[in-house]
């Protein structure tokens, strides 16, 4: 028996080796890479692993929830038609997969909530970490208002782990309706931080942070701080194609200004080196902006000194109208990343 078990199983992988080999044969000339196209951040190191299984943990905390996979679903949409079936999709991914996920802009729901089953995903996401998101200009109005605990009631009507605040002076100042600071956001987001007791996260919207506000955030108790750095989508762009064509011309090349993941990372580093963390309060960093698949997530995350996780926003938001496209996506990212993690380290 064991014998036609062994015979049966020869002949099954000798028919598929020799359709793999006619593949190798046609496909040969089109697989060729070369020198130039090499991705020079990586030692590739064949020998020292096996394939990662199931087995294999790459799980890390925010807050006192896990992610399965240092991956983040970054803050996208709300308010549009398409929004409720993209939202949907998204939560069931991480809700399936053990990921985390910011929202977009719930500016609108702080005063109504006509548009709340949009944003109303905890059904779907089971205990995985999820975060509302509100812009600092609507964080200051609140604060001089007196009305802070409506953004406490938001994250409890969506049964949410805390508030993503995001950083866009940019954005505002070349929105056609955009908002005016008053002060400054770092004012606001301290002002915060002082009369709430639940946990919050900075991010950028495209263009990241440079040196001084790094510094100063990182002294900050933030869950975490995400980069949100140049080199994705940059919402300054696209405010600026939404306005006239002289206002354009005038504004496209501050477009252009900001701070790679990368660059940031290396200040944060640097910060690290040179001056100790001693200062740094913040948990987390969030490394998005032009993380465009797991080898920038695994390359990014090596190189941080400080515990990070790795998002995405336009890269998930391509296959969100279709579940299966985004589970398969998803799928891709993870193991990937277990790949990257059994033969790949980083070149220093």
């Amino acid at each position: 028996m064991e014998n036609n078990t062994q015979d049966s199983y020869k002949s099954e992988a000798d028919n598929t080796a020799s359709a793999r080999k006619k593949d190798h044969i046609d496909l040969a000339m089109q697989s060729r890479v070369t020198k130039s196209e090499a991705d020079n951040r990586f030692f590739y190191e064949p020998i020292l692993s096996a394939h990662p299984g199931q087995e294999v943990s790459l799980s890390t905390d925010i807050g006192n929830k896990t992610l399965q996979f240092p991956i983040w679903v970054s803050s996208m949409t709300g308010g549009t038609e398409k929004a409720a079936m993209i939202n949907e999709n998204l939560a069931r991914v991480c809700g399936e997969f053990g990921l985390g996920m910011g929202l977009g802009s719930c500016r609108q729901l702080l005063y109504e909530d006509k548009r709340l089953f949009e944003f109303d995903l905890r059904k779907y996401m089971n205990d995985q970490p999820l975060y509302i998101n509100l812009g600092v200009a609507q964080v200051e109005e609140l604060l001089q208002r007196g009305q802070v605990a409506k953004a406490g009631e938001l994250i409890q009507k969506l049964t949410a782990d805390g508030l993503i605040i995001h950083v866009n002076p940019l954005q505002e100042w070349l929105q056609p309706e955009g908002d005016r600071y008053t002060q400054s956001a770092l004012d606001t987001i301290t002002q915060m931080i002082d009369v709430v007791d639940y946990p919050i996260i900075v991010k950028e919207v495209g263009q990241g942070f440079g040196y001084t506000s790094l510094r100063e955030l990182l002294k900050l108790p933030l869950e975490a701080l995400d980069l949100a750095g140049l080199g994705g989508t940059n919402f300054s762009m696209l405010e600026l194609i939404r306005s006239d064509k002289v206002m354009l011309d005038s504004y496209k090349n501050v477009c252009q200004i900001g701070h790679s993941c990368e660059e940031m990372i290396d200040i944060i580093n640097g910060m690290i080196d040179t001056e100790s963390d001693t200062f740094i309060q913040t948990k987390k960093i969030i490394i998005s902006g032009g993380v465009t698949d797991f080898l920038d997530g695994y390359y990014l995350m090596g190189k941080c000194k400080l515990p990070s996780f790795y998002a995405q926003a336009s890269a998930f938001l391509k296959h969100a109208m279709d579940y299966d496209s985004l589970r398969q996506y998803t799928i891709h990212q993870i193991e990937g990343l277990k790949m990257a993690n059994a033969f790949l380290t980083i070149k220093a």
